[in-house]
């Protein structure tokens, strides 16, 4: 009878041990995809999981209030732009939080809509094409455009 008590103790014992799971992650709380969180300018420093080439850049600044935005890049030109349309936020409940913009002057949407995850507070977020589950961006939150940057993107806008 003593070896079963035994026993029993050494296997509550063992059980304390193994339900405990010191690999758990700290789950970083994100914040919610909104105009408000949003605001403010942010730049582009990662694409499917690279930095920018050298030379190339991407800004977009966020209006909260009048759901505008004002992109600055250079990518798929020589020369720096200053490009400037509306987005538009939608939580999917499948998906998650859905941006889409359209660009000023009758130029159309965006080449996609993107599912935005890890908005954190400490100023980073992923957008994910919404068709195209490769084409990852990270960006992180910056004070503002540098002024070369917009002078040079600027002087034919």
């Amino acid at each position: 009878m003593k070896n079963i008590f035994k026993l029993m103790a050494l296997f509550a014992f063992v059980l304390c041990f193994t339900s405990c799971d010191d690999d758990e992650k700290a789950d970083i709380p994100s914040l919610p995809v909104t105009a408000a969180n949003l605001n403010g300018t942010w730049q582009l420093t990662e694409w499917n999981g690279q930095p920018l080439a050298e030379g190339t850049y991407c800004y977009i600044t966020f209006n909260r209030k009048e759901l505008t935005f004002k992109m600055y890049q250079k990518f798929d030109s020589m020369y720096a732009r200053c490009i400037t349309g509306y987005f538009s936020i939608e939580k999917d409940p499948y998906l998650g939080y859905v941006i889409s913009g359209e660009y000023d002057f009758g130029n159309g949407d965006w080449n996609s809509d993107y599912i935005v995850t890890d908005l954190l507070e400490s100023g980073s977020m992923i957008w994910t094409a919404k068709d195209n589950e490769n084409d990852v961006n990270k960006y992180v939150r910056c004070e503002k455009v540098p002024e070369e940057i917009v002078k040079e993107a600027e002087k034919d806008y």
